[in-house]
């Protein structure tokens, strides 16, 4: 899956000033709903949901958060860095500072498992990871999203 036909301009939040996994959640869901036809605090609440099934910390400062939504009929993606790292609950104890949002339909088994599987394919990598902490441009973040996908 090209993350292009996912992830637009508009959903590169670079440093975001959340201090705390719910205030990271709650600033997300707010960006995407102003994106979709969903409502912030269903996102939120969708979100928190699937924090509560376990954490979507993959380690080494990324967090791939998602949930699945009747009302989508496409798959959208959103990208933040943090303005600080902050505690996630990933498995490796270490805080997170990389962010990438996955909202999708909730019929789309397949979509939603290509989109997670390219994003971990992604963010496993350690020099992009680098790259993309070191840079505050949404349309740098964005091409180095697109480009490596």
């Amino acid at each position: 899956m090209n993350l292009s036909s996912i992830l637009t301009m508009d959903a590169i939040l670079p440093h975001l000033p959340a201090i705390s996994k719910k205030q990271a959640l709650k600033q997300l869901a707010q960006r995407a709903a102003d994106v979709t036809a969903l409502g912030d605090r269903e996102i939120y609440n969708v979100l928190m949901a699937r924090e509560q099934l376990g954490c979507t910390g993959m380690g080494a400062g990324v967090c791939i958060p998602h949930g699945r939504f009747e009302a989508l009929q496409t798959v959208h993606a959103f990208f933040a860095t943090l303005a600080k790292p902050i505690e996630f609950g990933a498995a490796d104890g270490k805080p997170v500072d990389l962010i990438f949002l996955l909202l999708t339909p909730a019929s789309a088994n397949n979509d939603h498992l290509k989109a997670l599987a390219t994003v971990s394919r992604l963010l496993r990598d350690k020099p992009l990871c680098e790259k993309l902490r070191a840079t505050h441009d949404a349309k740098a973040i964005y091409a180095l999203l697109t480009t490596e996908s």
